[in-house]
């Protein structure tokens, strides 16, 4: 298995991976799966600034993850959320951890300080993973998002770097 960059040529597999998510599940809180082309903007958009990587295996892209500013106040700007995704019949194959093994490798060389992860509640999977990493809960937010037929919480994790 290789990680790296992704390119436009990669956003039609990772569609694929992330409507798996959209259309099944309340991890995310898009409602509509994601065109191809959709996904080539947000390549683009994020790599201009932050990684954003796949995990290759075959040709076959198994699972995703990047970072983006948390926020746009100029403040936050050592402060980034990070996202991942991994294909769901390639689950525990330690992929997510191969991958953000890379992007907090490649944010520890920039000016990255905080890097925090939301969650849509419950997930203890993704909750299970992001501690094993050393995230530590941060924050909690009730009944902020409506999907599939329910209220859906909000939690965010940190990782801060070691003193």
């Amino acid at each position: 298995m290789d990680i790296r960059h992704a390119t436009k040529k990669d956003a039609a597999q990772i569609a694929e991976i992330y409507n798996y998510y959209v259309t099944h599940t309340h991890h995310t809180f898009e409602t509509e799966p994601v065109e191809a082309s959709e996904m080539e903007a947000r390549i683009e958009e994020v790599s201009n600034g932050y990684p954003f990587l796949v995990a290759v295996d075959d040709g076959n892209i198994l699972g995703y993850a990047f970072a983006a500013q948390f926020k746009l106040r100029q403040a936050y700007e050592h402060s980034a959320e990070v996202s991942i995704y991994v294909k769901n019949d390639a689950k525990q194959r330690g992929i997510g951890t191969r991958l953000y093994d890379r992007l907090f490798t490649e944010l520890n060389e920039t000016l990255t300080h905080a890097i925090l992860a939301g969650i849509a509640l419950p997930n203890d999977a993704s909750i299970a993973f992001h501690e094993k990493l050393g995230f530590k809960k941060v924050a909690h937010f009730r009944e902020v998002g409506y999907k599939i037929g329910r209220w859906v919480d909000v939690g965010y994790w940190e990782l801060l770097p070691e003193a």
